[in-house]
């Protein structure tokens, strides 16, 4: 009888493990998610010294920032910027944090803002 409870908690213990292991690869197949910000900057002194140290400090480093170079159609005015999230719920929430949100007050006076998020491709 031993052997049978033994076989049997086995059996759940390696559903158990199999079940977390997919979970887990399905967690690692999320795509990247990269927020665009078109800033078209109307004080650059004011913009780079009241506003983008508190920005820095809260949604990290960005994968690319400048100006941009036209390809086609009409690019934005003064800078691009590039940050890359884990997650869709990650980008927003970084966007959403109360320390951002003044921190944007003080970036209103300075810039225009058009900030969207897209998913990166697993391929």
């Amino acid at each position: 009888m031993k052997t049978r409870y033994t076989v049997a908690l086995s059996m759940l213990a390696g559903v158990a493990v199999g079940g977390l292991a997919i979970q887990g690869l399905h967690a690692q197949a999320k795509p990247p998610v990269y927020v665009i910000a078109e800033i078209d900057i109307s004080n650059a002194d004011a913009y780079a010294k009241e506003f983008l140290p508190l920005v820095q400090a809260n949604l990290g480093k960005a994968l690319a920032t400048g100006k941009p170079v036209t390809i086609s159609g009409e690019p934005a005015k003064s800078r691009v910027t590039v940050r890359l999230y884990d997650s869709m719920e990650a980008a927003k929430a970084a966007y959403d944090l109360p320390a951002y949100k003044e921190a944007r007050k003080i970036g209103d006076k300075y810039a225009t803002f058009h900030i969207f998020a897209v998913e990166g491709s697993l391929k």
